[in-house]
């Protein structure tokens, strides 16, 4: 019997090492970031077991079998309506400036999806007006109401909104929502679910959150965009999900969350339409194409509002808005202004910044005081003294949850939309930014950053340097698993 328990001890050591090896030599031969690859080394060989179970759950972009069958048929004929925007009289590339044309080519080459001009923008910074006007926007609402959020959280005037969109399918309005399962599932066991299906509203848990896929699918990608179009003539986009702030994570310590959304006219609202009706078919496999946009030609060659739509995520070219973001920082010959609420950057972005003010370019930017995760709150100061050091300045808000994405390149071109400065925006779930070409829209949100760094403290490199041995301890742990989160 001895001699038994001593193969079977022998046996399950070669089955464990077996393991470690087959998982270690999938991980080297993934050629993804290094930093990437190191962490999860780190993870399989400093866990026992554990680590091998974490990497096959979270460790590679498995978006499952069914959606990646559906996303394969979709690409042609999705590929080719987005190429028939080129023929679009708003499709004006010679009107571009030097900020936007490099993006537009990048977009152009990669996704097939051109910048239009011919678009009304407005800026909208604060939630209160964000759902007042989506509200209305929603009463006025004759054919469609096409709705995609990470968060719908109930309470407030998003009960409000869920009032309006059901008065609209009561008279004839056809209304879908496609709402991600892991970041709405307080609003999923609300009665609110029910209420619009009975009313005809027809809705869409994605990326649904189950034990039993657990091994079929990644169980933290997730759907983190946030759009609205609106008889496919308006369209909202940005950092907000649809949760009322004053009902929403109220007992979380870091104040009332602070978010922004564009409200768009003009032919780039087909093109965010798109991008949701991707988003559809691959969760129903339901194929609605829209239709394609009435441009027209710029009022003037001397103002544009050329807007280059980037959507990423599993399905899109990998890296698009991160190579975006790289584009946009290296052009820079003034100033850099970010603001995002979780700061996990990429090494290759944060060399960007840094080499960004090493070439005398300004750059600020503008993080929440408070974080609602602890983990990204650790990481992210775990760079601070590098970007300090290399002339970056860096704000602490102290006015709630500062969750407004944007960057603003010499105050002439921005980028707004769903994605953080973390791995996980860049990488892994499913996102949209806008490139703005437009002086007036990019002032406008430029002074919004300057009202954040009004009500922010400036980090000081002599006093940050003097912190207790035991926070640089915490912050260099949750650095290694930085490439992670």
């Amino acid at each position: 019997m001895e001699q038994f328990y001593q193969v079977l001890v022998w046996a399950s050591v070669f089955f464990y090492w077996l393991m470690i090896a087959a998982v270690t030599m999938r991980i080297v031969f993934k050629r993804r970031v290094v930093g990437v690859s190191l962490a999860w080394l780190m993870i399989i060989f400093i866990i026992p077991i554990g680590g091998v179970i974490a990497y096959l759950l979270f460790g590679e972009l498995n978006l499952g079998k069914k959606r990646a069958q559906r996303a394969k048929v979709m690409f042609e004929p999705f590929a080719d309506w987005f190429q028939r925007l080129n023929d679009c009289p708003g499709h004006q590339p010679e009107l571009m400036s030097e900020h936007a044309r490099p993006i537009s080519d990048l977009c152009e080459n990669r996704l097939g999806i051109p910048a239009l001009s011919g678009n009304t923008l407005s800026l909208q910074d604060s939630p209160q007006t964000i759902l007042r006007s989506l509200i209305e926007d929603i009463h006025q609402a004759e054919v469609s109401v096409d709705m995609e959020f990470y968060i719908w959280h109930p309470g407030g005037l998003a009960d409000e909104v869920a009032t309006a969109l059901i008065m609209a399918a009561k008279r004839g309005v056809k209304v879908k929502v496609l709402l991600d399962a892991a970041g709405s599932m307080r609003f999923f066991r609300s009665h609110w679910p029910k209420l619009m299906l009975h009313s005809g509203i027809e809705i869409v848990e994605a990326l649904s959150v189950t034990p039993f896929r657990m091994f079929l699918r990644r169980m933290d990608l997730r759907q983190h965009r946030k759009i609205v179009v609106i008889d496919e003539k308006i369209g909202y986009t940005g950092s907000m999900n649809l949760v009322d702030p004053a009902f929403f994570k109220t007992d979380a310590g870091v104040g009332q969350w602070i978010d922004v959304m564009v409200r768009v006219t003009g032919p780039s609202v087909a093109v965010l339409n798109g991008i949701q009706a991707w988003d559809w078919e691959v969760e129903t496999g339901d194929r609605y194409l829209p239709q394609l946009p009435e441009c027209t030609l710029p009022s003037s060659v001397e103002a544009t509002d050329m807007i280059q739509v980037i959507p990423s995520g599993p399905g899109m070219p990998d890296e698009i808005i991160h190579q975006a973001l790289l584009l946009s920082i290296y052009q820079a010959k003034e100033s850099v202004v970010i603001t995002t609420p979780y700061f996990v950057p990429s090494e290759n972005l944060l060399h960007a910044m840094k080499g960004a003010a090493h070439r005398g370019v300004t750059v600020d930017i503008i993080i929440p005081d408070k974080n609602d995760s602890i983990m990204v709150e650790w990481a992210s100061r775990s760079f601070f003294s590098e970007l300090l050091a290399a002339g970056v300045r860096i704000h602490r808000f102290h006015g709630g949850l500062l969750h407004t994405k944007s960057v603003v390149i010499d105050k002439t071109h921005c980028l707004i939309g769903t994605v953080n400065l973390d791995m996980r925006s860049l990488w892994l779930n499913f996102e949209v930014t806008l490139a703005v070409d437009n002086a007036e829209f990019t002032q406008q949100l430029n002074w919004l950053q300057k009202e954040y760094m009004n009500d922010s403290s400036l980090v000081d490199r002599n006093k940050w340097e003097q912190r207790h041995i035991s926070n640089k301890l915490i912050e260099q742990f949750f650095y290694m698993f930085s490439p992670l989160l």
